[in-house]
């Protein structure tokens, strides 16, 4: 290892959302900026538990083995506000990816559909948090049913084996629900968090997020070249070209302002998905 180059740990996440880092590492774009980025673990797709801080990424940050990660805006900081480790949002990763809800039955056609229907989600991730967002303004708060169906390969056989009627779910399993005939019922974007140790210098971590922008400009110019990444999980059940184009976008990682914190932690609150107690710069760099 280049003894100039800053060393930079990540925790890994589904290859949709860490696409800009396979690139950027794939490009030495990286290297460029003075830093050498690692995954400290190779992402397990099957990592699963109702308690997030016992999934992968959680897990391998709290115990000091990585020294950031991405998740979906909401998660970044209910993890940041539970964080024992210490964290920040720094802010919203090169990510804009698609949650949809799925179904193989024909009787569910719209949102409304899904009143008092179970949604297969993973809890606490991007699929519980846009669910909710999705369905709360067509049908009641009170009607609207969310079940923890674990990460995406599990919550995808259950739709398959109809031990559920819907499910949210991103790339690159929209692509595979929908050549494997399935129909998609919402669809919503969402940006994601990039969650960096307070311990990492700023300069360091203007580095990595440099990085990751100039990487999705990459993936911008030329998805295609890149695609085999996030169909790669899939153990060749989806060919890249398969992978449709337009359920995940990248752009460049921008900060978390303070009235889009005010507005989603909100919101957050009103579903006690957070304890409610936090500060804006105590949770975001």
């Amino acid at each position: 290892m280049d003894a100039s180059l800053y060393r930079f740990t990540l925790s890994p996440n589904g290859p949709v959302f860490d696409l800009p880092i396979y690139v950027a590492l794939e490009e030495g774009i990286f290297e460029k900026n003075g830093l050498k980025v690692e995954f400290v673990s190779k992402y397990d797709p099957q990592s699963s538990s109702q308690d997030p801080f016992k999934r992968q990424k959680e897990a391998l940050y709290e115990a000091g083995a990585a020294s950031a990660y991405n998740l979906c805006e909401w998660a970044g900081l209910d993890r940041s506000e539970k964080s024992t480790r210490g964290s920040q949002v720094f802010g919203l990763r090169p990510a804009v990816a698609a949650q949809a809800i799925i179904t193989f039955d024909d009787e569910i056609q719209e949102p409304r559909d899904l009143e008092n229907v179970a949604v297969g989600i993973n809890e606490l991730t991007g699929s519980h948090y846009t669910t909710l967002q999705l369905l709360e303004g067509a049908i009641p708060r009170d009607s609207i049913i969310v079940e923890h169906a674990g990460p995406p390969h599990e919550r995808y056989q259950s739709l398959k084996d109809g031990k559920l009627k819907a499910i949210a779910i991103m790339e690159p399993f929209i692509s595979l629900a929908l050549k494997e005939g399935a129909h998609i019922v919402a669809v919503n974007f969402y940006r994601g968090a990039e969650v960096i140790s307070p311990d990492v210098p700023a300069d360091k971590r203007g580095a990595y997020v440099a990085s990751v922008n100039e990487a999705a400009d990459l993936i911008r110019a030329d998805f295609a070249r890149y695609k085999h990444h996030v169909v790669a999980e899939l153990n060749g059940r989806l060919a890249p070209e398969e992978l449709a184009s337009h359920f995940v976008h990248y752009a460049h990682s921008r900060p978390l302002d303070e009235k889009r914190f005010d507005y989603t932690y909100e919101w957050m609150k009103t579903w006690n998905l957070t304890k409610g107690t936090s500060e804006y710069k105590r949770l975001v760099a």
